[in-house]
């Protein structure tokens, strides 16, 4: 009886996994603004890039602590950081309901599982509750049928195989048809784990919190070499990261210009992009984030907006096969607001689909460079998107 006691008192960990851009954060999101429970977490986050992106997108809650682990994947490079963070943040939350640690869309969860049973202070401290993997239903099979180089994993495949539970999201994106296939495809890869169809990842938590899933003995037989901490993950050495941060804001409309141009060249090649930044003229902070073809961006009322004489920088990564680094990053740098050369008062020509006269009434207005007037009889006014000769001209 005591010995049952004491694995009662173990920190339950649900480690949240999945490819790319499948929609791990939102999940994450719901499950930290649910009211569905009274649960305190611990969060463990980790990113492939260099600069952290999802910390800044995660909602703010003082009821949840927030623990982030960068630079690389948890299982490879900071595997056994991970290892030193539950340890060292134990005495902190040792009255918490639970522990979620999100991978890296790049990560094999078997080594992050591993951690749970070959270190002594990690297993007397933490239970591995349940593996989640979250699933593009849109993408996944082309990610499930990548071609790898020798010896080099499919992560897509490995977070499938080791899932407890499966969540099949963005099915507003599919038909009835593909849905059938694609669970097909995964019956073939784990046949044991629930599915749930979900979109933008809502779904009830006790689903995934407190399951009591994971299942030792299931992993060692599909994995008999689970347990050996020598074992090699080598990544497919064509995907990297870009990811950088800078002070200062964007010109919105250059930056949707330019995401535009590089969905039309590299979609297939992108498998993750997002970024949160600073937009000239707004106070809100723009996200962008997307999947292949898959591009969403937009101002959020959901995070803390920029605060008066608070630093505004622009974070983004980009993660993909064969990426031009140093165009990607110069390509984003091109978006920075412009110097304008009007001010307000001045006369200009607009196009309006025609050059047409005009007044600027504002400058970096709603994200805008300048709102003009129209000197017609209606007076309409309208937004210049970019300070250039071919939407504004000054009046001679």
């Amino acid at each position: 009886m005591a010995s049952k006691k004491k694995a009662d008192r173990r920190i339950p960990v649900t480690v949240l996994t999945g490819f790319l851009g499948s929609g791990k954060t939102t999940l994450l999101n719901h499950l930290l603004s649910s009211t569905e429970h009274k649960m305190k977490f611990a969060v463990i986050e980790n990113e492939f890039g260099d600069v952290g992106i999802d910390e800044n997108i995660i909602v703010e809650s003082s009821e949840e602590t927030l623990i982030e682990v960068m630079n690389g994947c948890l299982c490879c490079t900071v595997r056994g950081d991970l290892t030193e963070v539950l340890t060292g943040m134990y005495d902190r939350i040792k009255d918490f309901d639970g522990v979620i640690i999100e991978t890296t869309g790049l990560a094999d969860p078997a080594p992050v599982a591993q951690t749970f049973f070959v270190d002594d202070d990690v297993v007397q401290r933490y239970n591995l509750d349940g593996i989640i993997t979250v699933v593009d239903a849109k993408h996944v099979i082309q990610h499930i049928d990548d071609e790898k180089p020798e010896g080099v994993e499919n992560e897509a495949v490995e977070q499938l195989a080791f899932a407890d539970r499966i969540i099949l999201n963005k099915i507003d994106l599919v038909n009835e048809e593909e849905i059938q296939n694609v669970e097909q495809r995964i019956k073939t890869i784990n046949s044991s784990a629930s599915i749930y169809h979900t979109t933008n990842s809502v779904i009830d938590p006790k689903h995934l919190i407190n399951i009591g899933s994971f299942d030792i003995d299931r992993t060692l037989e599909m994995d008999p070499e689970f347990l050996d901490t020598e074992a090699e993950h080598e990544h497919d050495q064509r995907v990297t990261s870009i990811s950088s941060k800078f002070e200062g804001a964007l010109n919105v409309n250059r930056l949707d210009q330019w995401i535009r141009e590089i969905l039309q060249t590299k979609a297939n090649d992108l498998f993750r992009y997002k970024g949160v930044l600073a937009v000239k003229g707004m106070d809100q902070k723009f996200v962008f984030q997307g999947v292949h073809m898959l591009f969403q961006g937009d101002f959020s009322w959901e995070i803390s907006p920029w605060k008066d004489g608070e630093t505004r920088e622009c974070r983004f990564v980009f993660i993909g096969r064969d990426l031009d680094h140093e165009g990607l990053k110069a390509g984003l740098m091109a978006c920075k607001a412009e110097n304008l050369r009007f001010k307000e008062g001045d006369l200009v020509y607009a196009n309006i689909g025609e050059f047409t006269p005009g007044r600027i009434i504002k400058c970096w207005d709603d994200g805008n460079p300048y709102r003009v007037e129209i000197m017609n009889e209606e007076k309409s006014n309208v937004w210049v998107p970019i300070d250039t000769d071919q939407f504004v001209r000054p009046m001679k």
